[in-house]
């Protein structure tokens, strides 16, 4: 290799995302793992699923031996373009709303508007069925 190192852009390796040509982006650096597809422990479906993006972190959870880093070295391509790569945004849930006793308190001052006018009624009616003295 010449001493100057080739660099990629993440759309330029994303588009080698097959089993018969498949690249990934481990630490800042290129690799074409085409040829250990059919080698790799995980199977060759881990690899695949990897592409297209940043794959440093993949690489890192499932802690690989010293000689699988080592490995490395023969499917070494070149270096990725970083302004490439998309930076990693951190999932924020949507807010939810606060619990707050002032809706609480509309909600029942609502609901009692409804009911004590009822109220009302069914002892008016209650009082006038039952309260009328037979007459003779």
């Amino acid at each position: 290799m010449s001493g100057e190192q080739k660099v990629f852009t993440l759309a330029e390796v994303s588009e080698h995302n097959t089993a018969k040509d498949c690249w990934l982006v481990i630490e800042g650096k290129v690799y074409n793992v085409t040829k250990f597809l059919e080698d790799h422990p995980g199977g060759d479906e881990v690899l695949l699923q990897s592409t297209g993006k940043d794959a440093t972190e993949d690489f890192e959870d499932v802690g690989h031996s010293t000689s699988a880093r080592a490995m490395m070295d023969e499917f070494y391509m070149g270096e990725i373009d970083s302004s490439t790569i998309p930076t990693k945004v951190n999932y924020t849930a949507p807010k939810q709303p606060h619990y707050s006793q002032d809706k609480t308190s509309e909600f029942l001052y609502k609901l009692l508007q409804f009911l004590v006018p009822l109220l009302i009624l069914g002892v008016a009616f209650g009082i006038r069925l039952y309260g009328k003295s037979p007459s003779s």
